[in-house]
C-alpha cells in the first residue's frame, strides 16, 4: 500500500460555502478559548485532578469530525474536550464536568480525561494511552454486524503507535473491515519525548503495512484536515474497510498542566504559533472577501460570551452528593 501525502486546503483547494467555513472559524475560536478558560480556572483552583489542554491543536477536532454525519462515533484520547465540543456535546456540561459538578457528562466522575455522552456519538476520552483504539474496532465491528453503518473517528496521539493494542487494533481493523478511521494527531511529543526519538518510522507507513489506505496531512490546516477526512468517510461507507490519517499537528501548552516544558525551544513554539490554524483560516477568508475585521470582531465577541456563560453554568452547578459517592460502582438493575 502506498503512503501518500494529501496537498490541498488553505494552500489552495477548494473553497467551502462561507457559512461553513466561518463555522468553523468561530469553533476553533471557541475551543481555543474554553482551553484557555479551563487553564485558568485550574491555576485559581477551580478546576482539579489532571487537565491537559488543546490549544494548537483545534483544527484537528473540527475538521475532521464536521466531515462526520450525527449517526457517526466519536472515540478520543484524554485531550478530549475539543472532540467533543465539534461533536456537539454541550460545551456548558463539558466545563461542569472539569469542575467535578452534578450537571457535568459524567456527572462529575470523570473529569477532563473521560468526555462522554453517547447522545451525541461521544463515546468517551480514554486517559490509559491507546486503549480506545481496540474499542473502536469494537464499534466499528457492531456497525458491520447490525447493518447501521456508523463510522468511528478513533483520535489518538502519535504516543500511541508504539503500544501494542496499536497493532492489535489496525490488524484485526483490516482483517474484519471495519468502518473506522484512525485519525493521528501528531504533536511531535509523547509527553516529553520527541516522536523523532521514540519511532524508527514514519507512522502512515505502520499503517500501510496493515494494507490501509495512509496518508499524512497538514494538521495546522483545518480545511485540509476536512477535505482529507470526507475522503476516509466515503471509503469507510462504502464497505472498504478502515482508513488511516496521520495529521501532523501542535500543541502551544505543555503535556499537562504541571508539565515545566523543559524539553522543546522558544523558537520552535513561535514557529507553529505563526502557522496557527484559527489565524491562517482567517486570513484565507479575508482575502476571498469572505470575512471582514468587523465580522471577525463580532465573533471574538460571541465566543467571549458563550465560554463566559460555560463558566457560569459550571459554578453553578451542585458538588455531587456524598450519598452518590458508591452510585455507578456496579451495574444497577433497570427492573426489567
Amino acid at each position: 500500500m502506498t503512503v501518500e501525502t494529501a496537498v490541498t486546503g488553505a494552500s489552495g483547494g477548494p473553497v467551502l460555502p462561507a457559512g461553513q467555513l466561518e463555522r468553523f472559524l468561530y469553533e476553533m475560536a471557541f475551543i481555543r478559548r474554553f482551553e484557555e478558560k479551563a487553564g485558568e480556572m485550574y491555576t485559581r483552583g477551580k478546576i482539579r485532578g489532571f487537565l491537559h489542554l488543546y490549544t494548537g491543536q483545534e483544527a484537528c477536532a473540527v475538521g475532521a469530525i464536521h466531515a462526520l454525519e450525527e449517526r457517526d462515533r466519536v472515540i478520543a484520547h484524554y485531550r478530549d474536550h475539543g472532540h467533543a465540543i465539534a461533536k456537539g456535546v454541550d460545551p456548558k456540561r463539558v466545563m461542569a464536568e472539569l469542575y467535578g459538578r452534578v450537571d457535568g457528562t459524567s456527572g462529575g466522575r470523570g473529569g477532563s480525561m473521560h468526555i462522554y455522552d453517547t447522545s451525541k456519538g461521544m463515546m468517551g476520552g480514554y486517559a490509559i494511552v491507546t486503549a480506545h483504539l481496540p474499542v473502536a474496532v469494537g464499534l466499528g465491528l457492531a456497525s458491520a454486524m447490525k447493518g447501521e453503518n456508523f463510522i468511528t473517528l478513533c483520535i489518538f496521539g502519535d504516543g500511541s503507535v508504539g503500544e501494542g493494542e496499536f497493532h492489535e487494533a489496525l490488524n484485526l481493523a483490516v482483517l474484519w473491515k471495519v468502518p473506522v478511521i484512525f485519525f493521528c494527531e501528531n504533536n511531535l511529543y509523547g509527553m516529553g519525548v520527541s516522536f523523532a526519538e521514540s519511532l524508527s518510522t514514519e507512522i502512515p507507513k505502520l499503517a500501510a503495512a496493515y494494507n490501509m489506505p495512509a496518508v499524512s496531512i497538514d494538521g495546522m490546516d483545518v480545511l485540509e484536515v476536512h477535505l482529507e477526512t470526507k475522503k476516509a468517510v466515503e471509503h469507510c461507507r462504502a464497505g472498504k474497510g478502515p482508513y488511516f490519517i496521520e495529521a501532523m499537528t501542535y500543541r502551544y501548552r505543555g503535556h499537562s498542566m504541571s508539565d515545566p516544558e523543559l524539553y522543546r525551544l522558544k523558537d520552535e513554539i513561535e514557529e507553529y504559533r505563526r502557522r496557527d490554524a484559527i489565524t491562517s483560516l482567517r486570513l484565507y477568508m479575508e482575502e476571498r472577501g469572505l470575512i471582514d475585521q468587523g465580522r471577525w470582531r463580532e465573533l471574538e465577541e460571541r465566543v467571549e460570551r458563550d465560554v463566559e456563560e460555560c463558566i457560569a453554568f459550571a459554578e453553578a452547578s451542585p458538588q455531587p452528593s456524598i450519598g452518590t459517592l458508591f452510585d455507578h460502582v456496579t451495574k444497577e438493575s433497570n427492573g426489567g
